[in-house]
């Protein structure tokens, strides 16, 4: 099942359930008006709409409307949790080699996550908007779970049996502000902005063998100002999966549903030290901070830039068939 939140003027939005093959959709408010009401009510809504997927793939609904995600707010343009890991630890090992620090065994062991703002999410096809392109502005790939309630101290069963939705994120971050916050010992704020997530969000079962319950295992393709810049497979090189993240987060306060748990920028290895740029044969990288920290470790300083104004990234998860899964994430940088 695929839904998506239609911008209709409200904070919220319009929640729709939208078909397979991302054309078309149908409102369902006699369901649930919005997502995060349907998922507070998960188990008796989902059945619903489910039926109301199953009849408009099938072409059996009347009053369907034509789907275009320009029009979408993110799957939830609010939430009550945003929490954001880093499950491949290959990208932490990068920026921790780069400014010449080693990194400690338990990076290994005990997931890195901070909590991002989520109160106000942009839609997957709004500009980013920013006062100044000296914050080092970056895009990162990467996949992300929205879960039902979830216990705290869940076991990694329990936080698994939680996963309601999946969706592809753009996590922005702006690298210039990042070394001071850190330097203060209290983590991200400024350097998180909002982040926008894929204008469909979609049911485990929609990607079919590609999930393992715990990984998705399909490359994530970003396009870096209309030339490919990375594929990297979400399913490989992912040190701690989704269940482990999920039970993390949870460890000492429950989870409520409609919790977004992020995976962290998707890195390959590729068989390599440092992984490998698509012009060099390889699957490339799902942010410029990664291309920079080779740069760095390779010639001793970066050469490619950061973000600027009228730079444009896309986002995007293809199905075996070559057919988008969650809609693109298409967004330009743009002068606050």
């Amino acid at each position: 099942m695929k839904l998506a939140t239609l911008k209709n003027g409200q904070r919220d939005g319009m929640l729709v359930v939208v078909s397979k093959d991302l054309t078309r959709c149908v409102a369902v408010p006699s369901i649930a008006a919005t997502m995060q009401l349907a998922l507070d009510n998960w188990q008796h809504t989902e059945p619903q709409l489910q039926e109301i997927y199953q009849a408009l793939c099938a072409g059996r609904v009347d009053n369907e409307m034509s789907f275009s995600a320009t029009q979408c707010e993110s799957p939830l343009p609010r939430a009550y949790q945003w929490a954001d890991g880093s499950a491949y630890v290959n990208h932490v090992e990068l920026v921790r080699k780069a400014r010449g620090a080693e990194m400690p065994e338990s990076f290994w062991t005990d997931p890195l996550m901070y909590q991002g703002g989520s109160d106000a999410f942009i839609g997957p096809r709004d500009n980013i908007q920013m006062h100044s392109e000296e914050w080092g502005i970056d895009f990162e790939g990467e996949v992300a779970v929205i879960t039902d309630d979830v216990a705290m101290g869940a076991s990694k069963e329990q936080a698994q049996s939680a996963i309601r939705l999946l969706m592809l994120v753009n996590d922005v971050s702006l690298r210039g502000l990042i070394p001071a916050e850190l330097g203060k010992g209290f983590g991200f704020f400024q350097s998180k902005p909002s982040s926008a997530f894929s204008p469909v969000a979609v049911t485990p079962d929609e990607l079919a063998d590609a999930w393992d319950g715990v990984k998705v295992h399909l490359p994530l393709i970003s396009t870096y100002n209309n030339k490919p810049f990375g594929r990297p497979n979400a399913g490989v090189d992912m040190t701690f999966d989704f269940s482990e993240l999920v039970s993390h987060a949870a460890k000492t306060r429950p989870l409520s549903a409609g919790t977004i748990i992020g995976s962290g920028t998707v890195s390959n290895k590729q068989g390599t030290q440092y992984g490998t740029s698509i012009d060099e044969g390889g699957v490339g990288y799902s942010c410029i901070a990664e291309v920079r920290m080779i740069e760095t470790i390779r010639d001793g300083k970066p050469s490619t830039q950061f973000m600027r104004f009228g730079d444009s990234i896309k986002l995007e998860m293809l199905d075996a068939q070559g057919e988008s899964i969650f809609g693109a994430i298409e967004q330009v940088i743009e002068k606050y």
